[in-house]
């Protein structure tokens, strides 16, 4: 019901997803006794910067954040679960506990999604399961001298995924697998969802954002916009987009590519900007908004919101320039075979 009433909403209307998890979490200056937590006080190295293992430690510092996107006007918020699999958080030695992570962080944005509709009726508030990009690639060798090289295998990466996916989606709207630079571990991730789906008995859609690393217009193993999506057009996601890597200027040509030859909707979430020379983003939230509410207007997207740099601040600005824009109009794509290397190839009739 929830999902059908946002569907609704998106036909006459563009939507807004929340802002940067990781920015906001930086905001609040914890220190590692703060990421530790009780359980963890003993540990023997360092987690600060986990910002998964917030959901057990600081879960509270996590409600809060998600309130603040709501109190926004976000229409959907991200579960705190980028780095929630066992893969990623072996870099912490925390590889056991990616499950309870994954699942608390599902239970905490359900709880505040719950509560904002309950307080506000009338209101949507869904829930994104987060799905990051891992600490390792299947397409990508780490050793130069060693191109053949991988760290995991496509089971591996697949089951750390289907693990991930199993434990959040009873807390859910949809499943999100973001930010991808690897097609491949895309590919796996999807796999994972569509066999958690088949576990769970549930109908979670998905929505696949991939991102574009820099002016070649290019993900970083090497595909354009065109032949990303040709890649995961096969899980017929409800959404498709790109995020991370470029700021809303650099990104538009790309969105503007997905949004011709993509037959779902188009989710768009940039960076505030690009980084200067200390790694921070300086784009104001009138900016952000400007350029968000031109590709609005233009017809480029469905969904919007913010990545890294982005804050509440930058989610409400966006909000107050595209609530009264129509959203894009999917169009139904001529048949053809399409097929993808770094490059599409299609042939039609």
């Amino acid at each position: 019901q929830r999902l059908a009433k946002f569907e609704q909403k998106l036909k006459n209307k563009v939507g807004v997803i929340d802002g940067a998890m990781g920015t906001s979490i930086q905001l609040l200056g914890l220190n590692e006794a703060d990421f530790r937590g009780e359980k963890l006080v003993d540990w023997p190295s360092s987690v600060k910067g986990n910002n998964d293992l917030l959901n057990l430690s600081k879960p509270e510092a996590i409600r809060q954040i998600h309130r603040d996107f709501l109190a926004a006007g976000a229409d959907l918020i991200e579960t705190n679960t980028f780095n929630a699999t066992s893969i990623s958080q072996a870099d912490y030695g925390l590889q056991d506990m990616a499950p309870k992570i994954a699942k608390a962080g599902a239970k905490i944005a359900r709880q505040v999604a719950d509560e904002w509709e309950a307080k506000y009726p009338g209101k949507i508030a869904l829930v994104g399961g987060a799905m990051g990009p891992l600490s390792k690639t299947l397409s990508l060798s780490p050793r130069v001298e060693d191109p053949g090289f991988r760290e995991v295998n496509f089971e591996q990466v697949s089951k750390a995924y289907f693990d991930q996916a199993v434990a959040m989606i009873p807390n859910v709207d949809f499943l999100f697998i973001e930010t991808i630079f690897d097609t491949l571990n895309a590919k796996a991730a999807i796999l994972a969802c569509q066999e958690a789906i088949d576990k769970t008995k549930t109908q979670v859609p998905l929505i696949i954002s991939g991102t574009i690393t820099d002016g070649s217009g290019r993900t970083l193993s090497g595909q354009t916009t065109q032949a990303f999506w040709v890649s995961i057009a096969h899980a017929k996601p409800w959404a498709v987009g790109l995020n991370c890597a470029l700021g809303a200027q650099e990104m538009r040509p790309h969105i503007a590519d997905l949004s011709r030859i993509a037959d779902c909707r188009v989710i768009a979430f940039p960076n505030a900007g690009l980084p200067n020379a200390f790694g921070e983003y300086d784009e104001t939230p009138q900016t952000t908004s400007d350029h968000l509410s031109e590709w609005a207007t233009d017809g480029l997207v469905n969904l919007v919101g913010g990545c890294c740099g982005t804050t509440d601040a930058h989610i409400a600005a966006i909000v107050n320039k595209v609530q009264n824009i129509s959203p894009r109009k999917i169009q139904q794509q001529p048949i053809a075979l399409r097929l993808s290397g770094l490059e599409p190839f299609v042939l039609e009739a």
